[in-house]
């Protein structure tokens, strides 16, 4: 029988896409059988693709900061896991990155969740992840999504916008979520971690 071990090692060595990826294959992925948490975004930035950590740009500074937790505790497997909905950099298209590549999700994503039975949290980043864990149950808008947040957290998944300092404007505009949403997250992570 796999385990997770087995399959985190098949995702590193991944070719499915290999002639699609203008900057190469590198998978990015953070789990554990452990993992508490899972944040589901969307794909790695070209920063995230060199040095091949999750979240090692501005974007998870301020997903830590929504979190409230420490880069410890944050790249800490037996605590969170970072699955996106595509593994690899998909390159820069004409309004930002591109979406992740639609062969990754099928290929890997249930069998990884299959090893994570402790998952009691999901934070929903993006519309990708959303369309991804929400299904039909997600509404017209990622914003529309993210504002009906109290109908999915006793499910145990809180959809959020993207943490990207590109999405500044976003947050200006919608100021309920800083007020409504964050305290919730720091308090349901901060329940399971402790």
């Amino acid at each position: 029988m796999t385990d997770i071990n087995t399959m985190l090692s098949r995702v590193r060595a991944c070719q499915i896409c290999k002639d699609l990826l203008p900057h190469g294959i590198r998978p990015v992925v953070q789990a554990s059988k452990k993992s508490k948490i899972l944040i589901a975004g969307q794909a790695p930035g070209s920063k995230v693709h060199a040095s091949g950590v999750p979240f090692d740009d501005a974007s998870g500074n301020r997903l830590r900061d929504w979190m409230g937790v420490s880069s410890a505790i944050f790249y800490d497997p037996a605590k969170v896991a970072i699955l996106p909905m595509g593994f690899c950099y998909p390159g820069t298209g004409k309004s930002g990155d591109m979406p992740p590549r639609a062969e990754c999700a099928p290929a890997w994503r249930r069998s990884l969740l299959d090893f994570m039975p402790d998952i009691e949290l999901t934070l929903v980043i993006g519309t990708y992840a959303a369309k991804w864990h929400l299904g039909e149950h997600q509404k017209k808008s990622l914003t529309e999504t993210v504002r009906c947040w109290r109908n999915y957290v006793d499910e145990g998944v809180l959809p959020l916008p993207h943490p990207s300092p590109r999405n500044n404007i976003w947050l200006k505009k919608n100021p309920w979520f800083e007020a409504e949403v964050l305290p919730v997250v720091k308090l349901k992570v901060r329940a399971l971690l402790t």
